[in-house]
């Protein structure tokens, strides 16, 4: 487990999945105290980034060196039950296939067991010019630890 400041630690788990845990602070969410829905996106997209740290060698001497990057092609969101102020949550991240240029992640975000939100990204492996291009052998060999068991 990697502990960072404001009690935000994220670990690797057995069933190869990655796991962000992060508290709910005033600025995510409206003036009824429930967390905005975008901020979702956002602590999805946290917990990607947290999980790409863990890679060997780091993701971002992958991006210098390889010249790639991911972005989102497509996410689906299904909002199920409302974050509120001072929440902890924590927000799975499992990779369920990723082939040629693409790589398919489910995330789910829940409170203290309970399935808050739950989204489906498909990331899109693109070049410089914003080109789709292939993932290099190594950076795939790198996210195989992420896949889910079936694979």
């Amino acid at each position: 487990m990697i502990k960072y400041p404001h009690n935000i630690t994220h670990e690797f788990t057995m069933d190869c999945s990655h796991q962000l845990k992060l508290r709910i602070y005033y600025e995510d969410t409206d003036a009824g105290g429930i967390v905005y829905y975008a901020n979702y996106l956002k602590f999805a997209e946290r917990a990607r980034t947290e999980m790409m740290r863990l890679l060997e060698p780091r993701y971002q001497q992958l991006v210098e060196k390889s010249e790639i990057a991911f972005t989102v092609r497509r996410c689906e969101v299904n909002f199920l039950a409302p974050a509120r102020l001072d929440d902890h949550l924590e927000v799975k991240t499992e990779i369920l296939n990723s082939k040629g240029a693409t790589i398919e992640a489910d995330q789910t975000i829940c409170r203290n067991g309970q399935n808050l939100v739950n989204l489906k990204v498909h990331l899109a492996c693109v070049n410089k010019k914003l080109q789709p291009t292939r993932m290099p052998k190594f950076l795939y060999t790198a996210l195989s630890k992420f896949f889910n068991g079936s694979k």
